[in-house]
């Protein structure tokens, strides 16, 4: 599995799980704040779009991913 394959794992698990934690009708809620966190995340794809830069991914190819799509 390559580096950008599991950046968008984790951001699909982080979105869906700070949804279910920050909207109000669903079995897990807590407090609406984690949607602030669903906002992080797609504000850090949105960067990492135009940048080609991600956190995640440097983290990931100093575990030893393999780099590239």
């Amino acid at each position: 599995m390559t580096s950008w394959r599991v950046v968008r794992m984790f951001a699909g698990l982080f979105i869906l799980l700070s949804l279910a934690l920050g909207v109000p009708g669903s079995p897990l809620y807590l407090s609406a704040w984690w949607l602030a966190f669903t906002a992080f995340v797609g504000a850090n794809l949105l960067q990492s779009a135009f940048t080609q830069w991600c956190p995640l991914e440097i983290i990931l190819r100093r575990l030893g991913v393999k780099p590239g799509c």
